[in-house]
Parts: C-alpha cells; sequence; structure tokens
C-alpha cells in the first residue's frame, strides 16, 4: 500500500502517545511510593525533575551531536523508546529507594529526549500546510500519553505500583515497533552532517528566539501543573482525600489537553500561530489564579474548570515547535526543536520544585497562581514575534 501523509501520522501519533506513557508513570504512583519509601514531598517531585533534568541532558547532548537530523528520526525514536522502557522495568523490578530511583528516572529523561523531538521532525517530514495540524496532533497524542499512567491507576493501580510501571514499559516497547513502520515524509530533509555551529546559528536568530521565549514562558506553568494536580484534587473539597478519583480526574484533565493540541493546530493553521498560543496563554494562565477561587468549590463546578484548563494549558505547545519548523534552516530543524525543548524542560525543573514550597506557605489553594508568570511573558514575546517580518512565514503567511 502506498504510504499517505493521514496514515504516516497516525502511526507516529500512535508512537507517541504510547512512548510517553513512560514520562509521568512513577509520578502517577507517587503516593505509593511516598508511603512504602517514607517521601517528603519534595523528595516526590524529584521522581518527576529527575525526568525533566534528564530530558534536558539528552536533548543537550542530542542538539549539540546533531543527533536528530545526523540519525534517521524513526530509529532514533525506536531506540530510545526501547532503553526508556528499560529502565522504567528496572525501577518496578528491583527498586525500593529513592537515590536509585532517582537515576533511572533520570535515565528514562535522556531516553525521552530521542522521542519527542524526532516525532514531531517525522510528522514535519510529512505536511507543509497543514503543518500545524499535523504536530499538534503529535503533541495531543504525547498529552493523552502522559495521562496514561493516572488511567493505569485509577483502573486497578491503585496500591499496585509495579502495574503501572510495567505497564508503561510495555507500550513504549509496542511504540518502538510502531514507529519503524513509518518512512521518512516527502519534506523531510536529508540526513545532515555534523555542524557544531548549527546551534549557534538557532540562538542568534532573532524571530526563533522570540518563538522559543513563548514555549518557554508555556513550559514553565505546564508541567508544574501536570505534576503536582494530582495532590492539589486531593485536598480539593470536591475529592476531599479520595486518590483514586483524582488519578481519574487528573487523567481527563491531562488526557483532554490532546483535544486543545490538535484544534489549536487546526486553528493555527487558519488565524495565525501568534493569534493562538497567545490566547491559549491568557486562559491557561488565569486558571493558574483562578484554581484558588475553584478550590473549596462542589465537584459540579470543579470539573468544568478543570476541563477549560486542561484544553489551554497544552494547546499551544505544538504551535511554538511549528514556528521553530518554519522560521529554522530545514536542515537542522532536528537540533532546532531540540534546543528549544532542552531549554524549556529545564525550566520545568524549577517550578516543580517550586510549588511544595509555595504550598507549604500558602496551601494548595494557592500554590499554582505564581506560574501566571510564565504565561504571562510567553505572550508577550509571541506578540512581539507576530510583529516582525519573518512573521510571514508562519502559518503559510498569517503569523
Amino acid at each position: 500500500m502506498r504510504p499517505t501523509k493521514w496514515r504516516a501520522l497516525a502511526l507516529v501519533a500512535t508512537a507517541e502517545l504510547l512512548s510517553m506513557s513512560l514520562w509521568f508513570s512513577a509520578s502517577a504512583v507517587a503516593p505509593e511510593l511516598a508511603a512504602a519509601w517514607g517521601l517528603t514531598p519534595g523528595e516526590v517531585g524529584l521522581l518527576t525533575s529527575a525526568v525533566q533534568v534528564g530530558f534536558v541532558v539528552g536533548a543537550l547532548l542530542s542538539a549539540a551531536l546533531t543527533l536528530s537530523d545526523a540519525v534517521p528520526p524513526r530509529y532514533l525514536f525506536a531506540a530510545s523508546a526501547v532503553a526508556g522502557a528499560g529502565a522504567t522495568a528496572a525501577l518496578a523490578a528491583s527498586v525500593d529507594t529513592l537515590v536509585p530511583a532517582v537515576a533511572l528516572r533520570f535515565l528514562t529523561g535522556v531516553a525521552l529526549a530521542g522521542v519527542y523531538p524526532p516525532g514531531m521532525k517525522i510528522a514535519a517530514g510529512w505536511f507543509t500546510e497543514a503543518r500545524g495540524l499535523a504536530i499538534g496532533t503529535v503533541v495531543g497524542a504525547l498529552t493523552v500519553g502522559s495521562a496514561l499512567p493516572h488511567l493505569l491507576r485509577a483502573l486497578g493501580g491503585v496500591g499496585r505500583p509495579r502495574l503501572v510501571l510495567f505497564g508503561a514499559s510495555g507500550l513504549a516497547v509496542l511504540a518502538a515497533g510502531l514507529i519503524l513502520l513509518v518512512r521518512p515524509g516527502p519534506h523531510q530533509a536529508p540526513a545532515a552532517p555534523f555542524d557544531p555551529a548549527a546551534v549557534r546559528r538557532v540562538v542568534s536568530d532573532r524571530a526563533t528566539t522570540l518563538a522559543n521565549l513563548g514555549y518557554f514562558g508555556h513550559m514553565w506553568e505546564l508541567y508544574a501543573v501536570w505534576t503536582w494536580l494530582p495532590a492539589y484534587l486531593v485536598a480539593t473539597r470536591a475529592v476531599d482525600g479520595a486518590s483514586g478519583l483524582a488519578s481519574l480526574l487528573t487523567f481527563g484533565t491531562i488526557a483532554v489537553g490532546g483535544v486543545g493540541a490538535v484544534a489549536a493546530g487546526r486553528y493555527a493553521d487558519r488565524l495565525g500561530r501568534t493569534r493562538v498560543t497567545s490566547a491559549a496563554m491568557v486562559v491557561s494562565g488565569s486558571a493558574s489564579v483562578l484554581a484558588g477561587a475553584f478550590f473549596g468549590l462542589p465537584l459540579v463546578a470543579l470539573l468544568p474548570f478543570l476541563l477549560v484548563w486542561g484544553v489551554t494549558i497544552v494547546a499551544d505547545s505544538a504551535q511554538f515547535s511549528a514556528a521553530v519548523t518554519e522560521l529554522a534552516d530545514p536542515a537542522y530543524v532536528g537540533t532546532a526543536l531540540t534546543l528549544q525543548t532542552a531549554v524549556g524542560f529545564l525550566l520545568t525543573t524549577v517550578s516543580i520544585q517550586l510549588v511544595p514550597v509555595l504550598q507549604g506557605a500558602v496551601g494548595w489553594q494557592w500554590a499554582f497562581a505564581p506560574l501566571v508568570v510564565g504565561p504571562v511573558l510567553g505572550t508577550l514575546a509571541m506578540q512581539r514575534l507576530r510583529r516582525r517580518p519573518e512573521a510571514a512565514r508562519l502559518a503559510g503567511g498569517r503569523g
């Protein structure tokens, strides 16, 4: 059968969804690990922060060596997914203390640096006019995949952390097999030679830098909310300590972001990337502040709020990446995407660790409020990009 761009996108998105279940696999079972190992909230945060740091290290190494452009991306994706699955399975099988768990989560993050950016590059290679929709679909799949461990826990993993961890590992191995079925698209640049100056050119490009600044502001909020949302929900009046319900609500809130990412991609191709990203950040940033007002309300009021927050907090994510594919040197798009995600995830290590500190000072009711700084700065960067002449290269001239 002749490959089509929609079949390729479906395979990439499915592989991304399954492999990204590794990301929050340990965070989803944090209540069990905290009880078994006697962890503090800050130590629980390390289980996610270690993945973020590992991702940053892996992404920076990949960018410095231009791996995403020198190695066929489907092979890099497959090998990385298997490596991440191995690290997660090792955690489930043989670890019962914090230090080796953090080390294995770090290695999982390193591996995932070879999954996320190459997945976006593969999708971009099949699309030009609908690139925002394509990358939005990939990020939507990533979003649902990030939520999967919470679903596994809610459906039988409460009190059974190994089941969740082994389940995520198996899904990642399946993802490796699926991605090998995807051929390079007609718009994918051929493998480029190692070029140590490529990173410098990416960093010095003004328009690409503004797109990256928008992404950094978005990331300051995103992973801190995704990491600590279960704890916030457990403390609310609506959930009142019901751990299983909190996991189910967390899954729904994160997973619905997949719909937001796809919809934002469709509208960004029609209305412009700077407009859509700015609108999403305004709404999600406002939600970080309004989380305090909804903290004491019943479930019937909390659910719609979580729906809106979940849709908008990740809706813009793919469009920053799509912008970079349109602004950066085509031969080194993989390096530009990897560098963008590396710095963005480095920022998340700060905001993830900041939230429990704020919780200790002001309680879960207002712990997310300071995260609004990121969306505010990100919106300003995207509005500035919109006024630059390079904006004509975004979304077919729509900015």
